[in-house]
């Protein structure tokens, strides 16, 4: 076989062309890379919100929490079903919570408004949910127009800094007394409020859109479940609480998903080009060289597998910097619609190993399909007719 030494050699001879079609590749890896992790980031961000010792009760039929609407007297029936898990202080751990969804002014733009949903929650809400942690101020005080919110609304939007106020509805202020942290799942883009203020704001009396439950542990759920679905009068439906986040990501994860393979499939033929003319044009420099090598006794495969190699290690090297640039998204928070409710939600790009070693594959990938027809014609080169050249 040919040393690799040589097809390192006669990369850094043609600098230019390598650099440029390192370059080209790399932006097609950057992209797809920056895609997937994104999609990653979503899904985490969105799953994250959900435990699997925790049950979502909604009106049977519908898809989400906004969509559902509970009396608040069937609570008392849930709360009353096999496997709900007992506080120390001997209630139950469930909470019935409205979610709305408003329109607040964002900072630093003109004019400019995002959708932000609202949560009204009881006092037992941080107990069902104990990855829910107040880092500033204090939880609202039921009964009164106090608010928290999510640490990456924070200074985003008009009134929402601990101490400052805005309107959950027109002429209906709240102060925000509190920031919470919920290891960085979408509950951190979320306004949570006392469920009575909640609901007497937006004429909700009576109802909640959903009830999360505690369960003693995950293997309970099987049987809370068919006690909820059992009376059809009530028409009630039951979800793990992560297999229902998991539901609502997959709208927008898909979405930013398949825009990014799509703009991949538009670059990459680019890349792909890009490679072809560098090798085409390294076959026809060294004609004399192929030549040589093939008087030399190396067979037309090894000419074949060399020039491969060249075109792959060109794609790596681009690959590599594809990846580089996109371990730097990592650092990036993005806000992005959230197709299933409405809200805007803070997302960050999730570096996960698998999406960074597929991105780096099908870098490799085009140096395969960019360099084998170049190869081949090197491959079939005759040393006599070379020599003459």
């Amino acid at each position: 076989m040919i040393p690799a030494s040589y097809n390192v050699r006669s990369l850094m001879v043609r600098k230019t062309t390598t650099i440029a079609t390192a370059l080209g590749v790399g932006l097609v890896v950057f992209v797809l890379a920056a895609a997937l992790m994104l999609g990653t980031g979503i899904t985490k961000t969105m799953v994250g919100a959900g435990r699997s010792d925790n049950a979502v009760v909604l009106r049977k039929g519908s898809d989400t929490e906004m969509a559902s609407s509970l009396e608040v007297s069937t609570l008392g029936l849930i709360g009353a079903a096999p496997g709900v898990k007992r506080l120390p202080d001997g209630t139950t751990a469930i909470s019935g919570e409205v979610v709305i969804v408003i329109a607040q002014d964002k900072l630093g733009t003109e004019g400019q408004v995002a959708n932000v949903l609202v949560r009204g929650v009881p006092p037992a809400a941080l107990q069902v949910r104990p990855e829910v942690k107040v880092v500033a101020g204090h939880p609202p005080r039921p009964g009164t127009d106090e608010v928290m919110i999510g640490r990456n609304l924070r200074g985003k939007y008009a009134g929402m800094e601990l101490g400052q106020s805005f309107d959950l509805k027109k002429n209906r202020p709240v102060k925000v007394v509190g920031v919470f942290e919920a290891g960085g799942s979408s509950f951190e883009s979320e306004v949570w409020a006392d469920v009575d203020t909640a609901r007497s704001s937006f004429g909700r009396d009576g109802l909640v859109s959903s009830v999360t439950v505690r369960l003693d542990s995950a293997s309970k759920f099987d049987a809370f479940k068919a006690t909820m679905e059992s009376d059809k009068r009530l028409g009630l439906e039951a979800l793990t609480e992560s297999g229902y986040y998991e539901k609502q990501s997959k709208a927008t994860s898909m979405f930013i998903t398949i825009t990014g393979i799509i703009i991949v499939v538009f670059f990459s033929f680019g890349a792909i080009i890009g490679a072809v003319i560098t090798m085409q044009a390294a076959v026809s420099q060294r004609q004399r060289e192929i030549g040589t090598l093939r008087a030399l006794g190396f067979s037309r495969f090894a000419i074949l597998s060399s020039f491969l190699l060249e075109s792959i290690v060109l794609a790596l090297s681009g690959g590599v910097l594809g990846i580089i640039g996109a371990l730097c998204m990592s650092f990036v928070k993005l806000s992005m619609m959230n197709f299933a409710t409405w809200q805007e939600v803070t997302f960050s790009f999730d570096p996960n190993p698998v999406v960074l070693a597929v991105s780096l594959f099908f870098g490799a990938v085009m140096g395969v399909v960019g360099g084998f027809f170049p190869a081949l014609r090197a491959a079939r080169v005759s040393p006599i007719e070379a020599m003459r050249d």
